[in-house]
């Protein structure tokens, strides 16, 4: 679905790509891999490296491979992979069986490693990290070459050995490269490749006792499976040398990949560090990792996200090499333009006022009589085709419908005003009943028979079409309505902290809406469109509740607008 508003942005990458075939570069072939770290739930942001990946791969032709870089036993679980591998699915991908982890390629990485000490590339080094991490300088700064840095290659292989053994406690010893502690690039000066962890895997169990860095890892792990273009985005820049330098040492199966590094996706009122939205979880600032408030996939899905919403986005957006902002308008407005079409309209009053049609007819009985309005389900979609409303003489209304003494420009319902209710007749309120606190709880009004369906008999208009709910055939229902849950657009801007700027309204349960039967017939995780109120998704696990999903207001045309004057 394209947005309407202007053209896709440009993508770097597949123009890249597609000169690298021309130029027979990997003989033509393109293999992608997307390699998160099973210690977290998705997000947004891993949403455009997934459609990145997986697109690129798929428009040439080619393949991308899950891979999970399962290389920190500390932080790692079986759950996060599950739940990547049902994002990825989720998202439309399907990933290639079968699934790959960087633990597959652990006896080959250490192989590996064993070669570059032999040839005098890395060594045992018997420092902490602290001393390590200090003695690497900084930026026009050199480096201090540790004491350990010319060790004999036996003496280094030995003790490499001892460490994958379990000799040695944690953080006693590392392997690191030796490549140049005075080089201007600081990934280059004598990277750790190996740490000792002597932490149970959640695949390997305890078959290790240390385990490889990113950087070690990430590389070899590409060139064993073949991947020609390995796409990071733009924090893995200053990577790349090193990269380049591991692959270059060592005896590969095929051609050396290419690292290309593009842009991050980043959004207005939102953080994706794993590390903030982990805090957000255990403090129990949302409600799990599928929180509707969360950018997580797991919480766009359960607000009723599309998942072919996000991918258009993605595409809009484009693949660029400089790092920007994206107002989340822009994504809620693709969201919005989604359910549009797919979204089947129901009628639901989130705060109910009795509205009470005095004139209305009851049945030889003395019962009410009860009537049935076909009313579209789609008018975006004719096949969707309609259903029947029940309609009788007592109804729901919105609250904010009424004003005993209407403000200015005040259209809805008020003492003599007449009003349409959708599909149904025009009423006219007539007097109201209020509680001992002078609320009004009731409206009274009276309505014209012969404008059955809303259409009026005689031409005259009327300013206001109002949504309702039968009171005998309503059904109770709970609606969760949803701010940013960050103030700022970017949140911790003014002070470096993003939870200062947090929303402590972010969410409002609404615990006693009425809406109209079809609602309780509504699938778990379906999105439909509350008349006049936005679109609301069914949560996929407690029956009757409902999450906004968004609102019908395009904040993203507004947003053009201002920008345009």
């Amino acid at each position: 679905m394209s947005h309407p508003d202007a053209a896709p942005a440009g993508d770097f990458l597949r123009d890249k790509i597609a000169r690298d075939n021309e130029n027979g570069t990997f003989g033509g072939r393109v293999q992608t891999r997307f390699p998160p770290e099973p210690n977290g739930y998705l997000h947004i942001g891993h949403a455009k490296a997934i459609c990145v990946d997986f697109g690129i791969a798929e428009d040439f032709g080619g393949v991308c491979n899950l891979r999970l870089d399962d290389t920190n036993p500390d932080t790692e679980e079986s759950e996060y992979v599950e739940s990547i591998i049902e994002d990825v699915r989720w998202l439309g991908y399907d990933p290639p069986q079968p699934l790959r982890h960087a633990s597959d390629y652990f006896a080959q990485l250490y192989e590996w490693a064993e070669l570059l000490v032999l040839q005098g590339k890395a060594y045992v080094d018997d420092q902490d990290i602290e001393t390590i991490s200090a003695q690497r300088g900084g930026f026009g700064k050199p480096g201090v070459e540790s004491p350990f840095r010319d060790r004999p290659a036996e003496e280094s292989l030995d003790l490499l050995r001892r460490m994958k053994a379990g000799e040695f406690p944690d953080g006693s010893r590392v392997l690191r490269a030796k490549i140049d502690m005075n080089s201007p690039d600081m990934s280059l000066r004598d990277p750790v490749m190996y740490r000792i962890r002597h932490a149970h895997h959640f695949r390997t169990g305890d078959e290790w006792s240390i385990y490889p860095t990113y950087d070690w890892a990430h590389g070899q792990s590409d060139a064993i499976e073949g991947v020609t273009h390995s796409l990071c985005t733009l924090e893995f820049d200053t990577h790349r040398p090193l990269y380049d330098w591991y692959l270059a040492q060592l005896p590969l199966p095929a051609e050396a990949p290419q690292q290309t590094e593009f842009a991050r996706l980043e959004l207005t009122h939102v953080v994706t560090s794993k590390r903030k939205l982990m805090a957000l979880v255990r403090e129990g600032i949302v409600d799990g990792w599928d929180d509707p408030r969360l950018p997580t996939l797991r919480g766009l899905r359960r607000r009723g996200y599309p998942a072919g919403a996000i991918r258009d986005f993605c595409t809009f957006i484009g693949v660029t090499r400089t790092n920007s902002r994206h107002d989340i308008e822009l994504l809620e407005s693709f969201v919005r333009r989604h359910l549009n079409v797919t979204s089947q309209r129901r009628m639901a009053v989130l705060r109910p006022l009795r509205l009470v049609i005095t004139n209305w007819p009851s049945d030889a009985d003395g019962n009410p009589v009860v009537e049935y309005f076909d009313i579209v389900n789609n008018p975006e979609n004719p096949d969707d085709g309609t259903r029947p409303v029940a309609f009788s003489g007592e109804l729901f209304i919105e609250r904010d419908d009424f004003a005993q003494v209407p403000p200015p420009k005040f259209f809805r319902l008020s003492p003599g005003r007449e009003v349409r209710l959708r599909g149904a007749y025009f009423v006219t309120a007539t007097d109201v009943a209020t509680d001992e606190s002078g609320n009004v709880v009731q409206v009274n009004a009276t309505y014209d028979p012969a404008s059955r369906g809303g259409n009026s008999p005689d031409g005259r208009k009327v300013k206001s079409t109002m949504h309702w709910v039968s009171a005998a055939h309503a059904v109770p229902a709970q609606v969760a309505l949803y701010e940013r849950l960050f103030t700022a657009a970017v949140p911790g801007a003014a002070t470096g902290d993003p939870m200062d700027d947090l929303n402590p309204d972010s969410v409002e349960l609404i615990e006693d809406a009425q809406v109209e039967a079809a609602l309780a017939e509504t699938a778990p995780g379906e999105v439909v469109q509350f008349e006049r109120l936005g679109y609301f998704a069914h949560d996929p696990r407690t029956p009757m509740l409902f999450h906004r999903t968004v609102g019908l207001r395009d904040e993203w045309a507004n947003i053009r607008k201002r920008a345009a004057k």
